[in-house]
């Protein structure tokens, strides 16, 4: 029998604008993330510090961080970095607490993404780490293509297994598996999950899940059945990365999420009202 206990929400606006087509201006990017800070999730992940020409939509952040709210909520802030570069602009910053890095285990993928090799990536894991550190920031490692990728790279469950072994000796402390491009199935996510959680008692291990609407279900109650408590998502499930396919593979939709939890008696610590609201705005800034 499962007895249901509660999860750690990361909401994911970053994962959500940086593929849009039209460029959200950054007056509305800001009045989303501050509606988003009053419902009370445990991370933000709001922005990124990644090349400009790469992923425009997000060349605002730096204009952005003044323009939020903090001084009232509980929830911190997460950016994304692809480089020591980033990372060495992102740390400057007191009101972010976490960065996170993209870590590929496939080649093909990695090259793509960061314009890096596996091997390269690595250095750069150590280069960053100690930034963080140095500046009292937590680094977050997510795990590319986690669950399987489309390049054609060698890959089984293992591989991915060992990676976190590999990564979890430069003291991360926290690790998310990543279906990039939602091809995660039900007995690979057991699988993996019921291996990393125990082995890892140390270390956070999430579920940054990209989903078609049919699936995101089965692939939330396999990674909690197994352990998993630390889940990423994106109000109406928009995003995917940019860098992976043409047809973007969306998130998993912060709606449905709560939605499964309510349901399953998981006790969340979100302000209703301001969930509306936010999930109101998300609806007139993606508008297709």
């Amino acid at each position: 029998m499962i007895v249901y206990s509660s999860m750690e929400l990361i909401e994911c606006p970053r994962d959500a604008m940086q593929g849009w087509g039209t460029f959200i201006p950054t007056a509305d990017k800001a009045t989303y993330l501050n509606a988003l800070l009053k419902v009370g999730f445990d991370v933000l992940d709001f922005g990124s510090f990644v090349s400009a020409k790469a992923i425009p939509q997000l060349a605002d952040t730096k204009d952005v961080i003044p323009q939020l709210k903090l001084y009232n909520t509980n929830t911190k802030l997460l950016a994304i970095i692809a480089n020591t570069r980033g990372a060495e602009e992102a740390v400057a910053y007191d009101e972010i607490s976490y960065l996170g890095f993209p870590f590929s285990i496939s080649e093909t993928f990695q090259l793509r993404n960061t314009n890096k090799s596996i091997a390269q990536s690595l250095l750069q894991v150590e280069e960053i780490q100690n930034l963080c550190l140095q500046h009292k920031k937590e680094l977050v490692i997510y795990i590319s293509m986690g669950f399987g990728n489309p390049y054609g790279d060698d890959y089984n469950a293992d591989v991915a297994i060992n990676w976190v072994s590999k990564l979890a000796v430069s003291g991360i402390k926290t690790i998310a598996m990543s279906d990039t491009v939602g091809v995660a199935r039900p007995d690979n996510i057991s699988y993996i999950f019921n291996r990393l959680i125990p082995e890892f008692k140390d270390i956070s291990i999430g579920a940054h899940f990209h989903s078609a609407p049919e699936k995101w279900e089965e692939k939330i109650q396999s990674a909690y059945n197994a352990g998993c408590r630390r889940y990423d998502s994106a109000m109406k499930g928009i995003g995917g990365c940019p860098m992976a396919e043409d047809d973007l593979v969306g998130n998993i939709a912060t709606e449905n999420l709560v939605g499964w939890c309510g349901v399953k008696n998981i006790p969340l610590q979100l302000n209703q009202e301001a969930f509306r609201e936010a999930l109101a705005i998300a609806g007139r800034i993606f508008v297709k």
